[in-house]
């Protein structure tokens, strides 16, 4: 009986297969072993990676908050003429970078040099008015001198006329001198009292015109005040013709035109702060819970791809972005849905100068918060708020005792 080797597919013709090789090719549970070995890993592979992101999830994913609602922001001056006219000049082009008190354009100062002018001739007119007034009420001190020595003068001689009438008077009774020599006496005396009543009045008078000197004095300083505050004010307005830039930063929207004619407060064009520019994040209320202030923040500019900017959570707004709107929704009126509301949230941007100046307002960003830093004060919240609840548990308690008791010492009193 003859018998033939078996050959194996690929070897070589006439060449008799191993027994190993022979005994394996007709074996059919190799295949699906190594079939389940490779589903076994897989699944382990995929269990563990599941496991390895569950974790880092719950221990750092879960703490950083991002939003897209997100836009860079600076704080713009609109620059506006104080006072209205022509414009004369425009000093600055679009989008020019300019610094604190850079001219930016002048108005026509013909109408204010004159009125400044005038306001100057009218300051010298009261000062001659006062002036003058003064040297009148040095006039009438004099005049009040001379009037009180002419009293003095007076009185002396009405005072000399009445002694001489008294000497004379027993004389001219006792027949020592005549009754002519008497009524002459009296005579001389009533002209000196009338004398010195005039005089009197004189020095009255003059006084009286002090007074009224003085109040001319003060009406002619007071009207010196007023020109001189008209003078100033002319020269502020003189001044104002030429609007100059309030912060530093770059020319925008300018809308000015030589030969225009402004009003005041026209918007003429914006000074953008480019400089100093900001994020305000608009974050839903439920990713804030753990957000505090200096907490870090990591920035993607949609302008700047692939590239990763840092920032700080410098404040929160005092209300959602609905409490300042132009119409605030009432809730408490209608079919009520709920709307997650947003907070806007103000970043503070850490960089170099050679980045913000790529930085503009207006663009997106995307932020993401890291609130890691908050996790001591979210368990500190919990525990104040369990205090809370113990407490008022408490007073409840308490009161409902209370009230029992007074309901039984009542009852017992009725049943007495």
């Amino acid at each position: 009986m003859s018998t033939t080797a078996e050959t194996l597919p690929g070897a070589l013709p006439g060449v008799p297969a191993p027994a190993s090789a022979a005994a394996g090719a007709g074996s059919p549970t190799r295949a699906p072993s190594r079939k389940r070995l490779v589903l076994f890993t897989g699944a382990g592979l995929i269990i563990l990676a599941g496991a390895a992101w569950l974790g880092q999830w719950w221990l750092v994913g879960r703490y950083f908050e991002s939003t897209d609602d997100a836009y860079l922001q600076a704080d713009a001056v609109t620059v506006a003429p104080k006072i209205s006219g022509y414009v004369a000049e425009v000093y600055v082009a679009d989008n020019q970078t300019v610094r604190v008190g850079d001219p930016l354009l002048r108005l026509d100062d013909g109408t204010y040099r004159a009125a400044l002018d005038q306001a100057k001739a009218t300051v010298a007119a009261r000062e001659a008015d006062l002036t003058r007034a003064q040297a009148e009420l040095r006039q009438q001190q004099a005049s009040l001198e001379q009037s009180q020595a002419q009293q003095r003068v007076a009185r002396l001689n009405a005072q000399h006329a009445e002694d001489e009438v008294r000497r004379y008077r027993p004389l001219a009774a006792s027949g020592a001198e005549t009754s002519e020599r008497l009524a002459n006496l009296v005579n001389t005396r009533d002209q000196a009292q009338a004398t010195l009543a005039a005089n009197t009045a004189g020095v009255a008078a003059a006084q009286a015109q002090l007074a009224v000197t003085a109040a001319q004095i003060d009406q002619a300083r007071a009207q010196l005040e007023a020109a001189q505050a008209s003078t100033r004010q002319s020269n502020l307005d003189l001044q104002d013709t030429i609007v100059r830039a309030a912060q530093p930063g770059r020319v925008g929207d300018r809308s000015v035109r030589v030969g225009q004619y402004v009003q005041p407060g026209t918007r003429a064009m914006t000074v953008v702060p480019v400089q100093n520019v900001y994020l305000v994040a608009n974050f839903k209320e439920t990713q804030i819970g753990r957000m505090r202030a200096n907490q870090p923040v990591t920035l993607h500019v949609d302008a700047l791809p692939g590239t990763e900017l840092h920032g700080v959570v410098d404040s929160f707004a005092p209300g959602t972005g609905s409490q300042f709107a132009l119409l605030p929704p009432e809730n408490a009126t209608g079919n009520f849905t709920k709307i997650v509301q947003r907070v806007p949230v103000r970043i503070r941007i850490d960089t170099g100068p050679a980045t913000r100046n790529v930085l503009l307002p207006g663009l997106s960003v995307t932020a993401e918060v890291d609130t890691r830093g908050a996790r001591d004060d979210e368990q500190k919240l919990r525990e104040e708020n369990r205090a809370a609840a113990a407490t008022a548990a408490d007073t409840a308690h308490a009161g409902s005792n209370g009230g029992s008791h007074t309901g039984l010492h009542s009852v017992e009193t009725s049943h007495g």
